[in-house]
């Protein structure tokens, strides 16, 4: 039986509305994102790969902590890790991720400074 809703065509990419598995998967990386400090890691890395020195130096954040935030990140897919020599170098797996990142906190700059709201 067809489903209405999730038959309509919401993008060209996509042509049909989410259904549970990706609302889950969705939902999954909002609850990552809702930690101002993984928020915050994830930002660092839209710029560009860092190791977790150069993440706790830019959020300020303990190291134990920076690693452990960076694990939750890597368990649900959000960064990926490399070695280099010694070090591990993480970075953003895509660009949706990126852009979502970015998005976010381009909302929340309009929330905090009263910058009128846009497209």
């Amino acid at each position: 039986m067809a489903d209405p809703v999730r038959d309509q065509v919401v993008s060209p990419v996509h042509p049909r509305a989410p259904g549970a598995p990706e609302l889950a998967a969705a939902a999954e990386v909002f609850g990552l994102l809702s930690d101002p400090t993984r928020l915050q890691l994830l930002w660092v890395l839209t710029r560009g790969e860092a190791d977790v020195g150069a993440l706790t130096e830019a959020c300020g954040a303990a190291r134990p902590a920076v690693s452990q935030h960076l694990a939750k990140l890597r368990l649900g897919g959000l960064v990926q890790a490399r070695k280099d020599g010694r070090r591990v170098v993480y970075a953003l797996p895509d660009g949706h991720l990126k852009r979502l990142v970015v998005e976010a906190l381009n909302r929340a700059d309009h929330v905090v400074t009263g910058e009128p709201w846009h497209d």
